[in-house]
């Protein structure tokens, strides 16, 4: 029996992808790994919120791992800042969302297990966001794009 060749590379994707002000750039995609797990950087300025909404996935665990600067993940309404050297696991189904609010910029590491999301995701996102020129993204387009990567968008809050 001949064992199956295997492309390793260190970073197998090169590609930074800016979502406005902020940059993802994939270590390890499920292609790599054979579904197992994604990794990517997350490039977030100081003052910056995600774009997208706060939302949750049912077939994947992300845990998030401090570089530099703190990152503030709201995970089922409550707050929670991680700093460098410091990990969180946002099990399935949880709401999350993140928002830096210091004003230094933010590297954390995000691994997705199994690898059920990777790039492209980002990439439409992406479109969306730089789109809108600052303004905010359609957020139906944002909205679809997530579900059709099988992200479950937040319901907002009822205004009163």
């Amino acid at each position: 029996m001949v064992p199956q060749t295997i492309d390793l590379r260190v970073n197998p994707s090169d590609e930074t992808i800016r979502l406005g002000p902020l940059g993802v750039r994939f270590l390890l995609t499920g292609d790599h790994s054979a579904g197992s797990i994604a990794a990517f950087e997350l490039l977030v300025p100081g003052a910056q919120r995600l774009a997208a909404p706060a939302h949750s996935h049912d077939h994947y665990e992300e845990t998030i791992y401090g570089i530099d600067g703190v990152l503030t993940w709201t995970v089922n309404g409550k707050q929670i800042d991680v700093e460098p050297g410091q990990a969180l696991c946002i099990p399935r189904g949880a709401i999350h969302r993140f928002d830096n609010n210091g004003p230094q910029g933010v590297k954390v590491l995000c691994v997705i297990t199994p690898a059920a999301i990777g790039p492209q995701y980002f990439r439409e996102s992406a479109e969306v966001i730089n789109a809108a020129a600052g303004g905010p993204p359609d957020r139906a387009k944002l909205t679809e794009i997530m579900i059709r990567h099988r992200l479950t968008p937040a319901t907002p809050p009822a205004s009163s």
